[in-house]
């Protein structure tokens, strides 16, 4: 009895943990498509990949789940280059990607 309860423990761990990633995934997709949007570049492969999965302790002191995410994205349709979002939980802690054009860029 012990033994079906703690592997029902462990079952239901799992599925939490496979929801949750999912749905930082589905966060860092969204993140992804609006940087490359406000930046004017094209976003590639339509998709994020897992690069990193550590436990840190977020701003309010509880320990979480941080996740850093990788996509690619084009200036021009020749190039790819790489970019990065990192989440705790499911909010976002650091972007480096594609920077929006600056006022000075547009003028000219």
């Amino acid at each position: 009895m012990l033994g079906t309860l703690l592997v029902s423990i462990f079952a239901m761990a799992l599925v939490v943990f496979w929801y949750s990633g999912r749905a930082a995934a589905e966060t860092a997709t969204v993140i992804g498509q609006r940087a490359c949007t406000r930046a004017g570049v094209q976003w590639l492969d339509q998709s994020v990949h897992l690069l990193a999965l550590r436990l840190r302790r977020g701003p309010d002191g509880w320990l979480g789940l941080e996740r850093h995410y990788g996509f690619e994205y084009s200036t021009g349709g020749q190039d790819r280059h790489a970019g990065r979002i990192v989440l705790h939980g499911r909010r976002l802690v650091a972007l480096a990607g594609p920077a929006p054009p600056s006022p000075q860029t547009e003028a000219t």
